[in-house]
């Protein structure tokens, strides 16, 4: 004979729902309403009491009466990994009239009488939990973008710093250079200077005798003073070209600084 059909109305009818966290107990509100003219009498299962308090757990329904059954859960350690199993019945059944003992009825019912409901037990993730961990993982990646950015700042520092290393060492060779040379325009001016004393001096004593006799007489048309060769001389290029040296590298210098 096929079981009978359930006359209550549940609500929630296929789920029971507990919102962690689970430090605490958690209560899941079940509603049972019965639509007919005769009373009903009801009991609420489980398949781990230990796990649950149900108040009330049993008892009879008046026509069109409804009631709240609350299903507490007790405290635990959740575990998102651990698959849950839990499950909640609610069995009726149609009382007679009169005066009946809820004890008797429920022993000596026979099993076509009996109406059943299951629901499922759900745990639910916390909204303030999954948004601490949304929270824990972005601030993860921020020090994880943090300690990159650093790293890569300490690079760039470390570059710089050996990139003005290297130009303070260029600096430094170049200002020797230029110590050099500045030393040997010095040394080439004293020698000018020099040479330029020597031929007043070979001026002031006049063209010698020995001379104009080696010339056979000839000395006056062919003389030519001795200080006038000086003036034609040129100047010591060594002069010139210590003096483009020191042009060209304050130019490197003063470009190096401008870049």
């Amino acid at each position: 004979m096929a079981k009978a059909e359930q006359v209550l109305n549940l609500e929630p009818a296929s789920e029971l729902h507990f919102v962690g966290p689970f430090t605490d107990v958690v209560t899941s509100y079940l509603k049972l309403m019965n639509p007919l003219d005769r009373r009903v009498c009801f009991k609420v299962k489980t398949t781990a009491p230990k796990k649950y308090c149900v108040r009330p757990n049993s008892g009879v329904l008046e026509p069109k009466q409804v009631i709240s059954v609350a299903v507490m859960l007790q405290p635990f350690d959740y575990n998102p990994t651990e698959k849950n199993k839990h499950k909640f019945m609610v069995q009726t059944m149609i009382m007679p009239d009169g005066d009946v003992n809820l004890d008797n009825l429920w022993r000596d019912a026979r099993p076509e009488s009996l109406m059943d409901s299951k629901l499922r037990c759900v745990f639910d993730m916390p909204v303030n939990e999954t948004v601490q961990n949304n929270n824990l993982d972005t601030n993860a990646v921020q020090r994880e973008d943090k300690t990159t950015v650093n790293k890569v700042m300490a690079e760039s520092s470390i570059k710089s710093s050996s990139k003005a290393s290297n130009v303070d060492l260029e600096l430094k060779e170049m200002q020797e250079e230029n110590k050099r040379l500045k030393g040997e325009i010095i040394r080439m001016k004293q020698e000018n200077s020099q040479l330029k004393a020597e031929g007043l001096r070979l001026r002031s004593r006049g063209p010698t005798t020995d001379a104009g006799s080696q010339l056979g007489g000839h000395a006056g048309s062919a003389k030519v003073p001795f200080d006038d060769r000086l003036q034609e001389q040129p100047q010591s290029p060594m002069l010139y070209l210590a003096v483009m040296l020191t042009i060209g590298l304050l130019g490197i210098f003063l470009g190096k600084f401008v870049v």
